[in-house]
C-alpha cells in the first residue's frame, strides 16, 4: 500500500495499465453488476435535488424507474446505489449514444443543466473507495469486461491513476494528487 495524506492507495493504481476503451465495450460497467453505482450519503440529496433537470435525458425506462424507487435505492449489502431498472440489468440513468452507453446526469452536465458531473464511483472506476473513518483506502477492482480498458492502457502506457488524474483531483484536490505524482516518482 502507498499513502498519500489520508488516503491509502493499493500498489496496483499505479503499476497497472488502463484507459476505458467505449469502442470495444460499450459502457458495460453501466449494464452489468449485483446492483448499481455505489453512492456517498451527501450525494443522495443531490440525486434528488438534480433529477427534474436530468430527467429530460433520460429514457423511459430509466424515467419508470426512479419514479417508481426513487433517484437512489439500499441494496442488498445495505449501501446506498443508484437504482437499476431490473435486477442486474443497466443504471435507471444510463442513455444510449451511438450503441454505446452513457450517463444521463453526465449528458445534462455537459450541457449546462446541472453543475454535477455524476456519482463519484462512476467517475472513479476502475478504482473503488472503502472509507473507514480516519482514511480511504483504493482499490483497482479489476472485472473481465474492462480487459479491452487493460490492454488499451498497456498500448498507451497510461497508468490507472494517470487515466484517472480529473476524478481523483475531484475526489481528494490538486495538492493530493501533485503529492501522489511526487510519490510515485520516488518509487
Amino acid at each position: 500500500m502507498i499513502e498519500v495524506g489520508s488516503v491509502l492507495l493499493h500498489e496496483d493504481v499505479i503499476k497497472n495499465n488502463f484507459v476505458c476503451n467505449l469502442n470495444k465495450c460499450k459502457g458495460a460497467c453501466c449494464l452489468e453488476g449485483d446492483s448499481g453505482a455505489p453512492l456517498n450519503h451527501d450525494e443522495l440529496q443531490i440525486l434528488d435535488d438534480i433529477y427534474p433537470k436530468v430527467k429530460p435525458y433520460m429514457t423511459a425506462k430509466g424515467i419508470a424507474t426512479i419514479e417508481e424507487v426513487g433517484t437512489y435505492v439500499v441494496d442488498f449489502e445495505g449501501d446506498y446505489t443508484t437504482p437499476c431498472v431490473e435486477v442486474n440489468k443497466e443504471c435507471a440513468y444510463v442513455i444510449w449514444e451511438n450503441g454505446i452507453t452513457k450517463c444521463a446526469i453526465e449528458k445534462a452536465y455537459e450541457e449546462g443543466a446541472v453543475d454535477w458531473q455524476k456519482p463519484i464511483s462512476c467517475h472513479l472506476y476502475p478504482i473503488r473507495i472503502t472509507a473507514y473513518p480516519e482514511f480511504d483506502v483504493l482499490n483497482y477492482d479489476r472485472w473481465s469486461i474492462c480487459s479491452p480498458a487493460c490492454s488499451f492502457g498497456d498500448e498507451l502506457q497510461v497508468k490507472v491513476h494517470e487515466f484517472l488524474k480529473g476524478p481523483l483531483i475531484r475526489k481528494y484536490g490538486e495538492d493530493w494528487y501533485r503529492e501522489l505524482e511526487d510519490t510515485v516518482a520516488g518509487i
